[in-house]
C-alpha cells in the first residue's frame, strides 16, 4: 500500500495469531507453583491495603491447575487479526469486518490495565447487530489495536509512545487500512487517545465517544452541587487510589523487575484495580470471570510487556497537557457516565474541553471497564450516538 502523493510506501499487514510459545506456559506454571506468599495484616480480609490475600491464593491456585491456556487463546483467536510496522512501532490489532449495509469503520482504544480482551464482548455486538436484536444499519467494522507497547504490540527494547504519538499513529493505522473517515470510541487511556484524535485529527473523525472522560486531576472553580461533589470526589481519588500512577510515572524501570519476573506480582497488580474500579460490589469474579480476568493479565505476561505499558503514566507526568491550554475538541462528543467510574465530571466542566457534546448518557450500571462488564449497554450506546452522524 502506498501513501498519495508518492510518499514511503506504507508496509502491508500481516495476518497474526496468538500462540504462545509452549516453554513460556511451562515456565509460568513453575513459577505460580512455588511462590512466595507475602502476610496480611491482621483484620484487613478486604482490599483496603491492595490485592487480598486469601483471594489471590484461589486465583493463582486456579491459574496454575485449572486455567486452560490454549483453549483462551483459540476464543481469542476467532477475531481477524493483524500485525504491521508504523514509524518504528510494531502494532497489532484486530480488525472485523461488519455485517450489513455500508459498516461505519470505528476505532475501538483500551486502557491500563486493559488490552484488547476487554472487546471480547463488544465487538462482535457492534460488528453484528442483527445477532444482538439490533438494527444492521447499525453495523461496524472495528479495528481495535494493542496500544504500543501493550501485548502483541511490543518488542523488547522498543520506543515509547505517550498519548499524543499513539494517537498519530492510530490516525497513520486507519489510513492505512483505507478510512479517510471514522469513527472513534475510547476509555481510560484510550478515552486520552481518543480525545486526541479529535482534536489533532478532527477533519477524520466523525465524532468519538467516551465512557471516561480524562480531566485534569486538578479541582475546579465550583459554582454548582454538582461541581462541589466532583471536586470532593477528585480529592478522595488523589487521596486513596493514585499510588499506582505515582510510581508508574517516576520510577517505572525499578516497578517493572517485580513484575516481570513474579506472575503472582503482576496478577496482584493488575486484579486489584478490576475490583477497586468496577461496579461489583465486592464479588469481582461474579461480575467478571476469573479466565477473561486471567486471558488480560496472560496478554502481559506472555508478551513481556508490563515495563513498555506503563510510558504513558511516565509521558503524562513529564510531557504536555493532552489538550494546549483553552484548546477544545470541535467533533461530536458522546459520553456514557457508568455510576462506579473512578471519576465523574458533571457537564459543566466538560464542556470546557468539548466543544460540541452530543449525546450525555447516565448508565444504569457498570464501573470502569463497561465493555466488559456489560457491552449489550456499552454497544446501544455506541450505536445510538453514531446512527445520525455516519451520513454527515
Amino acid at each position: 500500500m502506498t501513501q498519495k502523493g508518492g510518499q514511503t510506501p506504507m508496509p502491508i499487514p500481516e495476518p497474526f495469531l496468538i500462540d504462545v510459545p509452549e516453554p513460556i506456559l511451562i515456565d509460568l506454571k513453575a513459577r505460580l507453583k512455588r511462590a512466595r506468599w507475602p502476610d496480611q495484616a491482621p483484620d484487613t480480609e478486604d482490599w483496603s491495603l491492595g490485592s487480598n490475600l486469601s483471594y489471590m491464593r484461589r486465583l493463582i491456585g486456579y491459574w496454575a491447575d485449572g486455567y486452560d491456556w490454549r483453549e483462551r487463546e483459540r476464543l481469542l483467536n476467532r477475531f481477524a487479526q493483524f500485525t504491521t510496522d508504523i514509524a518504528g512501532q510494531r502494532v497489532h490489532f484486530l480488525h472485523e469486518k461488519g455485517r450489513g449495509p455500508s459498516p461505519c469503520p470505528l476505532l475501538l482504544s483500551h486502557g491500563w490495565p486493559g488490552s484488547v480482551v476487554e472487546f471480547q464482548q463488544l465487538i462482535p455486538r457492534l460488528t453484528d447487530p442483527v445477532a444482538y436484536g439490533g438494527d444492521p444499519a447499525d453495523n461496524f467494522t472495528v479495528i481495535a489495536p494493542s496500544l504500543p507497547g501493550y501485548g502483541f504490540s511490543f518488542q523488547p527494547g522498543q520506543q515509547r509512545s505517550g498519548i499524543t504519538e499513539i494517537a498519530d499513529l492510530f490516525a497513520d493505522l486507519m489510513h492505512m487500512l483505507g478510512y479517510s473517515r471514522f469513527a472513534s470510541h475510547g476509555h481510560d487511556w484510550g478515552a486520552a487517545i481518543t480525545t486526541r484524535l479529535g482534536y489533532a485529527h478532527r477533519d477524520k473523525l466523525l465524532g468519538i465517544h467516551l465512557n471516561l472522560l480524562p480531566m485534569p486531576r486538578e479541582p475546579v472553580e465550583a459554582v454548582t452541587e454538582e461541581e462541589t461533589a466532583f471536586n470532593a470526589q477528585l480529592a478522595g481519588w488523589l487521596r486513596e487510589e493514585t499510588g499506582y500512577s505515582a510510581i508508574m510515572a517516576t520510577r517505572p524501570q525499578t516497578l517493572a523487575y517485580g513484575l516481570t519476573d513474579s506472575p503472582v506480582g503482576l496478577a496482584a497488580w493488575i486484579v486489584e484495580k478490576f475490583q477497586r474500579w468496577s461496579d461489583c460490589e465486592g464479588d469481582l469474579e461474579g461480575h467478571i470471570s476469573r479466565d477473561t480476568l486471567l486471558d488480560n493479565i496472560m496478554l502481559y505476561w506472555a508478551t513481556g510487556a508490563i515495563n513498555s505499558s506503563f510510558w504513558p503514566y511516565h509521558a503524562r507526568h513529564h510531557g504536555a497537557p493532552l489538550l494546549p491550554p483553552g484548546a477544545k475538541v470541535t467533533v461530536p462528543l458522546g459520553y456514557a457516565e457508568f455510576p462506579k467510574e473512578i471519576l465523574k465530571p458533571p457537564r459543566s466542566v466538560a464542556e470546557h474541553s468539548y466543544a460540541d457534546i452530543r449525546r450525555w448518557t447516565v448508565m444504569k450500571r457498570g464501573g470502569h471497564f463497561a465493555a466488559m462488564e456489560d457491552p449489550d449497554a456499552l454497544a446501544e450506546e455506541i450505536r445510538a450516538f453514531f446512527r445520525p452522524l455516519r451520513t454527515a
